[in-house]
């Protein structure tokens, strides 16, 4: 036995040789790097424009990316470690694409809050365009906004109660052949153009010899919003854990009545986020209404009766005209839209974050 045995005092680990220390103290890049990169990226990219005469910026703003990512990984893998440049050229990617999606989305906003506030006023909200011509700075999106909130009012009293039931069907109580035959449909509705919708209740209107009016374009939106519907109601309530379910079961809870009083409830914040999101899918069609409520210049408040208008069509009704007047309008029109389905999402956070259930001890 060694000395160390007979003693009884335990021998310290050999020390660390220096290569497995080499190893694991590399040299890190500080946290401003990645903007150090950016900055130079940017730099290199306006001036590869410039020197190449490129007039768009779009191509300075791919060549500026592309030299962002390369930059990163060459500079981590000589200063960290391969692995860490590995992770570093993942996550510019990541930036880019993210960059990339948002960039055009902001654009897009600003062009339209820019050219749309021009016009957009209280007069503008409280006026239609009877009697107006396509030359004349008057007018208003009254009527437009009237159609849109009675369309979409008829198609979501329609297609949510039929959404959400069908969803309830398909988590609950589907099983076999007319389960998976309801799921297949949802899905290929999920799909269908709009165009396909419209011409659909268009044929219906045909054969039975109806006029053009707000209940019809209502009626397609139906078809467009409901299997949006079942999809996002299908999800919440697959999220109800099971646990809720046997407990009410288990006190001889009717099983109809665990659904309305148990599962429901805890979903119905995510319900209530998918209904919302749903309705503004179907708040920007165009074609249906194209198709089926024809447009009109006069107020019609009337849904099943007459011709009317909607936002969307007033905002392609206005491009087609063709004066700065008109372009105005529209601008006007898609900041109005933009505007509604904006609040949608918000009322559909907010819903969603007061019936989100309570996480606590």
């Amino acid at each position: 036995m060694s000395q160390a045995a007979n003693t009884g005092i335990q021998e310290r680990p050999a020390a660390m040789s220096p290569a497995r220390t080499t190893s694991l103290s590399t040299k890190a890049l500080p946290r401003w790097a990645p903007f150090a990169f950016a900055a130079v990226a940017i730099a290199l990219g306006v001036g590869t424009g410039l020197a190449a005469g490129w007039q768009s910026r779009t191509q300075w703003g791919l060549v500026s990316a592309l030299l962002f990512v390369g930059i990163s990984y060459i500079t981590t893998s000589v200063v960290e470690n391969r692995r860490q440049a590995k992770d570093r050229l993942a996550t510019s990617i990541v930036w880019v694409c993210f960059l990339l999606a948002v960039v055009p989305l902001a654009s897009l906003l600003w062009t339209t809050i820019s050219r749309g506030a021009e016009r957009l006023d209280g007069y503008f909200l409280t006026h239609s365009m009877a009697g107006v011509l396509g030359s004349e700075a008057t007018g208003g999106v009254y009527h437009a906004l009237i159609g849109t909130l009675e369309q979409v009012g008829i198609a979501t009293l329609i297609a949510a109660p039929i959404g959400m039931l069908t969803a309830v069907y398909l988590v609950e109580y589907g099983k076999g052949a007319l389960a998976k035959a309801v799921t297949f449909f949802v899905d290929v509705m999920t799909g269908i153009p709009s165009i396909v919708a419209g011409l659909f209740i268009l044929s219906i209107m045909l054969m039975t010899r109806t006029q053009p009016s707000g209940l019809m374009g209502a009626l397609a939106l139906t078809i467009l919003m409901m299997p949006v519907v079942v999809r996002s109601t299908e999800e919440m309530l697959k999220l109800v854990p099971n646990e809720l379910r046997e407990a009410s079961l288990a006190l001889g809870v009717p099983k109809w009545r665990t659904i309305l009083k148990v599962v429901l409830p805890t979903a119905i914040g995510g319900i209530t986020t998918g209904v919302m999101l749903a309705i503004a899918r179907i708040a920007g069609e165009t074609a249906p209404i194209m198709l089926l409520v024809f447009g009109s210049q006069l107020i019609n408040t009337n849904p099943f009766q007459g011709a009317q208008s909607s936002l969307p069509f007033y905002i392609w009704e206005q491009y087609k005209v063709g004066t700065d007047q008109s372009y105005d309008r529209a601008w006007a029109a898609a900041l109005v839209l933009i505007a509604f389905v904006m609040i949608l999402n918000l009322v559909a956070r907010g819903i969603a974050r007061w019936k989100a259930p309570k996480t606590g001890r």
